[in-house]
């Protein structure tokens, strides 16, 4: 059992929520500020992504034992099902038989994320603001303004758990030698809505996740337990076909005519949400060290915030905790070691996912209906199947295991160089699937080793 210290978490989300609960379980005394009001009792933002839990998220909530729990929040979807115009309705499985992701709404986890930790005694201070941290004495200080009346916290411990714009690594910045860069790429994002049926049942398949590629642009839906979908439209903010190009209700309807015929039942209700909904940017934010001392650590987001292209944004915060709480074990009341640790072992790894996001976006709205990238995932995936021990799929090794992402990222690299060259073989569309092609990729990867 460590010293019982006094610790103040900056933000209430989803990995502030789940950090307060860790370090409530392991006897501290711990203190959530958040300068937004209690997303219990408000309606949500509209600027949310459906969550896609996979096995290190479940990891970190079985370790502090709330897995149960959360997974009656949760839909498991064992595949892709892609929307295709002119082409039939098609599924890609995402792994093995049993293995799934699983559908969550953000503000439904939120929420909840809460209750169990304010259950477990940790104490939420909502619509207060940080201002401002003395990171050497770990002081916090509130305010209604940033040039009004401020009040002074005293904290043994500061977490700074408030996303990609955080007010804790900005005071870390002014640091000398504070590294920092942040990155938007041109295209945003609109939540979107599909309602249930009138029995509450859903209106497409809702053990898939739906995605209608369109090149530069995509949609996306996520089933909720009620019936409905949460969809989101990713598109250029600026060009031909972009949010700013689509301003009256008139290019809207042509717009969701034209792209998504086979959801034309549902284009009045996606309008309104295109006009009602914020359009959102995506960044990547990269920063190191995330420590000060034995004071202060960032979490997260603030830490390290991704395109969330390969669902792995809230996976990758959780297992921030997960390594955390490693290294509290491991080092129990050695707070410099454990934050020093936790940050070398993290920052690789959530580099390696940062860049495995955006390489994924490029897929998931270009490649997917093409036939060359569909041939290839059917000869990995027979690989996978029959060599499961030397081949295992990227997506599978991030999102089905809880192997570094480092180590994922330099695997999906030999196995693409490994199948640029099958790809180039004779014939491969129509031999893909024999003794050859399969000698060959052995082959290879002994090679590689």
């Amino acid at each position: 059992m460590q010293k019982q210290k006094s610790i103040a978490v900056v933000g209430s989300g989803l990995v502030g929520s789940l950090l307060a609960l860790y370090l409530k379980k392991l006897g501290h005394e711990v203190t959530v500020f958040d300068r937004r009001p209690d997303v219990r009792k408000v309606e949500f933002s509209g600027r949310s992504i459906n969550l896609a839990m996979s096995n290190r998220g479940w990891k970190a909530l079985e370790i502090v034992g709330v897995e149960t729990e959360i997974r009656k929040l949760a839909l498991p979807l064992d595949k892709r099902a892609m929307h295709v115009n002119s082409k039939p309705l098609y599924f890609q499985k995402y792994g093995k038989e049993g293995e799934a992701i699983f559908s969550i709404s953000r503000g439904v986890l939120n929420r909840k994320m809460i209750d169990l930790a304010e259950a477990a005694g940790v104490k939420f201070q909502f619509e207060e603001k940080v201002w401002d941290i003395d990171m050497p004495s770990a002081k916090l200080y509130t305010g209604e303004t940033e040039k009004g009346e401020w009040e002074e916290y005293d904290f043994d411990l500061i977490f700074g758990a408030d996303g990609a714009f955080s007010r804790i690594r900005h005071k870390m910045q002014r640091q000398s030698r504070f590294n920092y860069s942040q990155h938007f790429i041109d295209v945003g994002y609109k939540e979107l809505r599909i309602p249930a049926n009138k029995d509450g049942s859903h209106k497409l398949d809702n053990a898939s996740f739906h995605i209608w590629p369109r090149g530069k642009f995509m949609l996306i839906a996520m089933p909720n337990q009620d019936g409905s979908f949460t969809c989101t439209l990713f598109m250029p903010f600026e060009g031909e076909i972009s949010f700013e190009s689509i301003s009256t209700e008139e290019k809207a309807d042509d717009f969701f005519e034209r792209y998504f015929p086979d959801i034309k039942d549902e284009i009045s209700n996606l309008k309104g949400d295109f006009f009602r909904n914020p359009t959102s940017a995506m960044v990547t934010i990269k920063c190191f060290p995330w420590t000060f001392g034995d004071k202060v650590a960032l979490v997260g987001d603030s830490a390290h915030a991704i395109v969330p292209f390969y669902g792995q944004g809230m996976n990758a915060g959780f297992e921030d905790i997960s390594v955390l709480f490693e290294k509290i074990h491991k080092h129990n009341d050695n707070w410099k070691l454990i934050f020093e640790e936790y940050q070398n072992e993290r920052k690789l790894n959530t580099d390696a996912i940062a860049e495995l996001s955006y390489r994924n976006f490029i897929e998931m709205s270009s490649k997917t209906a093409d036939p060359d990238f569909l041939l290839r995932k059917k000869i990995e995936n027979r690989m996978g199947e029959k060599h499961p021990e030397s081949w295992i799929p990227m997506y599978s090794r991030v999102t089905f295991s809880d192997k570094p992402y480092a180590e994922a990222l330099a695997l999906g690299e030999r196995q693409r160089k490994i199948m640029d060259e099958v790809m180039e073989m004779d014939n491969i569309g129509n031999r893909w699937n024999n003794q050859e092609v399969e000698d060959r990729i052995l082959e290879l990867l002994a090679r590689t080793e």
